[in-house]
């Protein structure tokens, strides 16, 4: 995720970091060429047909219209993951605070807590789709990796050691509840990652994109000319790039510049976890050029 103040007018108009720009460059680029080239073919060598560009302001209405709803629709599912990432943070926070209170005994206390780290980190491996060396091997051993579904294992393995470990039926069902709660997170986030956006919508904005460019030269060549490539290349930057945004949206838990910071709120979970392990809390993870990870 990019963080970084309000651009200034510089950054407005040169800021490359953090934009779909250099993704849809050579798209925008091949749109303006064909522009130009029918200009040029239209004026040296065969008049071509000229429309009026009203029908195409009716078309522009439309596009934006899916490109609203469809940017809505994957907005959403951004914001949801972040939810669903915020209620675990807390989750695991209340969990720490829940184990000093009910699990007197040390080994257990930390043994609970080193679990639930690695299962924040598991969670995001298995959002994210990594191979097992991007593991962190502090928190997350070969065997744990080695189960089918790492993340529900972490769980079973915190369910196990409550009930075995918790004092009293009150303890016990005082941590189960916050267990059930992380699950539901988890779940939350799981069905965002494998529930894409209908296919339909993707297939429909990008031809409608497409044909609403490759059409549009033929409405400005007879009133714009020369200048057709330039209106046409900022009408490509404004509906193709917006239909690029929606895809990275669409994915939240990606790698992408506007994918959710995962590591760094494992980071959040590790500095949070640390007191209650006797340990020293790690330094939050800070932005590289921008990009938060």
């Amino acid at each position: 995720m990019i963080i970084r103040d309000k651009p200034g007018i510089l950054q407005l108009l040169f800021s490359v970091r953090g934009s779909v720009l250099p993704k849809i460059l050579p798209r925008v680029m091949l749109v303006t060429s064909f522009t130009a080239a029918l200009v040029w073919f239209d004026h040296e060598i065969l008049a071509l047909p000229h429309t009026n560009a009203a029908p195409f302001a009716v078309f522009g209405i439309a596009l934006s219209l899916f490109l609203g709803f469809r940017n809505n629709a994957a907005h959403d599912r951004w914001w949801e993951g972040r939810k669903l990432w915020g209620q675990l943070i807390a989750d695991m926070r209340s969990l720490a605070r829940e184990a000093d209170i009910f699990l007197p005994d040390r080994e257990d206390h930390h043994r609970l807590l080193r679990l639930a780290i690695g299962f924040a980190h598991a969670h995001r491996m298995n959002l994210r789709q990594l191979p097992p060396n991007a593991a962190p091997v502090k928190w997350l051993s070969k065997q744990d990796l080695a189960q089918p579904h790492p993340p529900c294992a972490m769980l079973n393995q915190m369910g196990l050691l409550v009930a075995n470990a918790a004092p009293d039926g009150f303890a016990k069902r005082a941590l189960a509840q916050r267990l059930a709660s992380i699950s539901i997170a988890q779940c939350g986030c799981e069905r965002i990652a494998t529930t894409p956006l209908p296919y339909v919508y993707s297939l429909l904005i990008f031809r409608t994109t497409y044909l609403y460019c490759g059409l549009i030269p033929f409405g400005l060549i007879e009133t714009a000319g020369w200048l057709s490539p330039v209106f046409v290349a900022i009408m490509a930057y404004i509906f193709i790039g917006l239909a690029e945004v929606t895809e990275e949206l669409a994915h939240p838990f990606g790698e992408t510049v506007n994918g959710l910071p995962l590591d760094a709120m494992c980071r959040i979970i590790e500095i949070s976890m640390a007191p209650h392990l006797n340990m020293d809390s790690p330094a939050p993870l800070r932005a590289d050029r921008f990009y938060l990870s």
